[in-house]
């Protein structure tokens, strides 16, 4: 199919005049975010919780062992940013694993600011 380019000679006179014609893009809004976190307790070991890290959200055994050492330390660590079905997920994941391993550990998630 061939098409011939519209010259403004081609275009009723009215239109023309302006010469320029605007295009409005409807601003999309990114969906929310939201913070993964994992709590310290008493109990759980921490070899468990860098093992949760590196298989639920695939962190190097050096990674891991940092954030498990700032969840410690600190009390809580943020492990990732999803969005809302992906960090449910992994809440559930997480949970679920640490319950069939008999360990306290907890996860969470809140809204990214």
């Amino acid at each position: 199919m061939h098409l011939e380019p519209l010259m403004m000679a081609d275009m009723p006179e009215d239109e023309s005049e302006t010469g320029v014609m605007t295009k409005t893009k409807p601003k999309t809004q990114r969906p929310p975010r939201y913070k993964v976190m994992l709590l310290n307790d008493d109990y759980t070991p921490m070899e468990f919780v860098v093992m949760v890290l590196e298989r639920f959200f695939g962190m190097t055994h050096a990674q891991a062992f940092e954030i498990m050492l700032t969840v410690h330390k600190k009390g809580l660590a943020v492990v990732g940013v999803f969005s809302h079905e992906i960090a449910e997920t992994k809440v559930a994941q997480v949970m679920d694993f640490a319950r069939r391993h008999q360990h306290p550990l907890q996860c969470t998630m809140e809204k990214e600011d």
